[in-house]
């Protein structure tokens, strides 16, 4: 395992993992989940998410072993999964469902909201790219960022607005199909 620092691989590690999160496009969905279950523990679904990510890193590729597929089968799978959720994202469509539960802060916000399909896939498709170390970094800044978003909720929604919201949310959609391709473009071989 690789835990070399470079400033440049936990920037980009970071900025793709803030872009698969979204957690500044989900504001609209967490401000909905908010108003569904009265309140949400950001601590609570911070702490969550980062174990969830964590475990992932590490066990991801043996739990993929055991049932015989390899990091790039898996990075293949996973930047079809990234090139949907930005197409979610770019054309304003909902391809998966959400539940909610009386448990929010964890189901759905935690998982799948925070930590999904798109971040985990990622963390392993990114695995084979960058450093533990550069990994482990990217991930608790993101997990920072997600606390202070959740706290921050209602300013965060009056300062930005409903367009702001809906800009970055595109802007972070057109990053993530780049990433996506790369990842398959990068697996691949092509």
């Amino acid at each position: 395992m690789d835990f070399s620092f470079d400033i440049k691989e936990i920037a980009t590690v970071t900025m793709v993992l803030f872009a698969v999160i979204d957690v500044v496009g989900s504001i609209p969905v967490i401000i909905g989940l908010k108003q569904k279950v009265g309140s949400l523990q950001a601590g609570k679904a911070s702490l969550v998410s980062l174990a969830i990510m964590v475990v992932f890193l590490f066990a991801g590729e043996s739990i993929l072993g055991i049932i015989g597929l390899s990091t790039k089968d898996f990075a293949i799978a996973g930047s079809l999964v990234i090139f949907f959720i930005a197409l979610e994202m770019i054309l304003g469509i909902r391809l998966y469902k959400d539940e909610v539960s009386s448990t929010a802060s964890v189901v759905p916000l935690a998982f799948p909201l925070i930590a999904g399909t798109g971040t985990l896939t990622t963390l392993l498709s990114m695995r084979a790219q960058y450093s533990m170390l550069s990994l482990l970094i990217g991930i608790v800044i993101n997990v920072a960022i997600v606390y202070l978003v959740l706290k921050k909720l209602n300013y965060l929604e009056k300062v930005l607005g409903v367009g702001g919201v809906a800009i970055l949310r595109k802007v972070f959609g057109i990053i993530l199909l780049a990433i996506a391709v790369k990842i398959f473009r990068t697996n691949t071989g092509l």
